[in-house]
């Protein structure tokens, strides 16, 4: 499985050539601390107890690893910064690197590091960590889609402070692929020490066991001032175990617990739900390169037999909305305009028909557990097209199983995207014909080269219009069922302050968190 899906950190908005960007500080993305009553601002001291979702037996420490879970991501992100981080105001701020600018062409671009950055051994950061860490993140198995359009050799240094990245392609978006797991660690870190390497984060790695850590404040760290003296990460294998946990006082903080958890937990005074909109994306995958539903009507029935409403209500319990088939929701640019599919059996039924497919025949439609309501999203959707007279047998997979066997491979499953802050990243990672993570195995000459015209070009009004060309293939025949957004859901006690409101990878940024006692 690859890391990006639980932090998908990219933007709508385009970056002109030779933009300059700086910032201060934590920028623009810092979340805003809420003072307790009687209280002047935020208090220092203190630790937060947080639960984040986890199998014991997934545990990675590898900063440019596959993580698949929340809590492996969540101390990693505590201890290793990126090089820019989501914002409030701008979809993309800066972190580690506090200024980028590009060449006219879009290829070439350069960022200058944050004073002051150090390693938590007391190290400065210098252009050569950045190098090769970025180096290594390429080296992966996933580092292709990771950093798309970028060779290792092409990621380069410009003395102490300067990393120079040249892409193969006009790339507009540049800036923001540098959100997606760029954590830094010295340079020579080795495979076997990666697990130890120090960070340049807010927090200090104290100890780790099975899945559950200790963080302390790093007092040095650059980008401002930090409140708490050390978070407790505890891993938990469900939603409902987190929650209960929370209730009986035994954390302060359960991170992404889900729209179940948050309805039971709701209505107690003693619990303050945060929701994050635009947070998860939990589409249905089409395989349209071959097999039972490579005929564009036969996908176009099934998005046709969904009731979304019911979806949004059952399976999310109502914290979340209703979606349009595209990815990207909470781009400035997402499409609006186009008109939202309703759900309509007739017409799905004589698209069945004109496509000759076969209704005698059961599908199969594989899932996992890994996120809150993917499975009975995927029950509730066998249930409806139903309807429609498609015949659907939903199959639970083990998780390492399903990203083994099934991810990229099977002709219908269920899929999950965090952060759906920007329509051409996700785009580029999903449905460009040459993406190596393209899960429904689509190819259209007309998306691609929308794809081509949105990143590379820097003028916005030729930009939205690329973008929404884009959009509207995707919506009329791509090889995804998109019918909902979840939002992001924490559960936190009173005496918790200052968390993000931002989605996804936006939800590990703690470092403004108070506690009120």
């Amino acid at each position: 499985m690859d890391l990006s899906r639980r932090q998908l950190l990219w933007t709508g908005g385009g970056l002109g050539a030779a933009t300059l960007l700086t910032s201060c500080g934590g920028g623009d993305g810092e979340p805003s601390a809420s003072p307790a009553p009687g209280d002047g601002g935020p208090r220092a001291g203190g630790t937060l107890r947080v639960g984040a979702l986890g199998r014991a037996g997934a545990v990675t420490r590898d900063p440019h690893g596959t993580q698949t879970n929340e809590s492996d991501y969540l101390v990693i992100s505590l201890v290793h910064d990126t090089l820019t981080v989501p914002g409030r105001k701008r979809n993309t701020e800066p972190r580690l690197a506090r200024s980028w600018e590009s060449s006219d062409d879009l290829r070439t671009w350069r960022f200058g590091l944050a004073e002051g950055a150090r390693f938590h051994d007391g190290r400065p950061v210098t252009a050569a960590d950045v190098v090769f860490s970025l180096r290594r993140l390429r080296g992966t198995p996933s580092g292709a889609s990771r950093l798309p359009g970028i060779r290792a050799r092409n990621i380069t240094a410009d003395g102490l402070r300067t990393v120079v990245i040249v892409s193969d392609r006009p790339n507009a978006e540049l800036p923001l692929l540098t959100r997606l797991t760029t954590f830094v660690v010295p340079e020579g870190t080795g495979d076997k020490a990666i697990a130890t390497a120090p960070g340049t984060g807010p927090f200090r790695l104290d100890w780790f066991r099975g899945g559950n850590a200790r963080l302390v404040r790093n007092d040095d760290w650059y980008g401002g001032t930090v409140h708490l003296d050390a978070i407790e990460v505890r891993i938990f294998t469900s939603p409902q175990a987190m929650a209960g946990a929370l209730l009986s006082g035994q954390i302060d903080l359960a991170s992404n617990a889900g729209a179940v958890a948050a309805r039971t937990a709701g209505t107690r005074e003693d619990v303050r739900v945060v929701r994050r909109p635009d947070d998860m994306a939990m589409p249905i995958v089409m395989r349209a390169a071959d097999g039972p539903f490579a005929d564009r009507r036969v996908r176009e029935a099934l998005r046709l037999a969904v009731d979304r409403e019911a979806m949004v209500k059952q399976v999310l319990s109502g914290y979340g909305t209703v979606a349009n088939d595209i990815l990207g929701t909470g781009d400035p640019a997402y499409a609006r305009d186009l008109p939202q599919r309703p759900r309509d059996l007739e017409r799905a039924g004589k698209l069945l028909e004109e496509a000759e497919f076969d209704t005698s025949r059961t599908y199969r439609l594989s899932t996992t557990e890994d996120i809150a309501g993917l499975a009975e999203s995927a029950t509730l959707f066998a249930t409806q097209v139903r309807e429609a007279g498609v015949r659907v047998e939903v199959v639970k997979e083990e998780s390492a199983a399903f990203w083994d066997r099934t991810w990229l491979k099977g002709d219908l499953y269920t899929t999950y995207w965090g952060t759906n802050d920007s329509v051409v990243f996700l785009a580029g990672r999903t449905m460009v014909s040459g993406s190596t993570t393209n899960e429904a195995g689509w190819r259209d000459a007309a998306f691609d080269t929308a794809y081509e015209k949105a990143v590379g070009t820097a003028d916005a009004a030729r930009r939205r219009q690329a973008l929404h060309e884009l959009q509207r293939i995707e919506h009329d025949r791509s090889g995804y069922l998109l019918w909902g957004m979840a939002d992001g859901i924490d559960l936190a006690t009173p005496a918790v302050h200052g968390l993000p409101e931002l989605p996804g990878y936006g939800r590990v940024q703690l470092e403004r968190a108070w506690l009120a006692r």
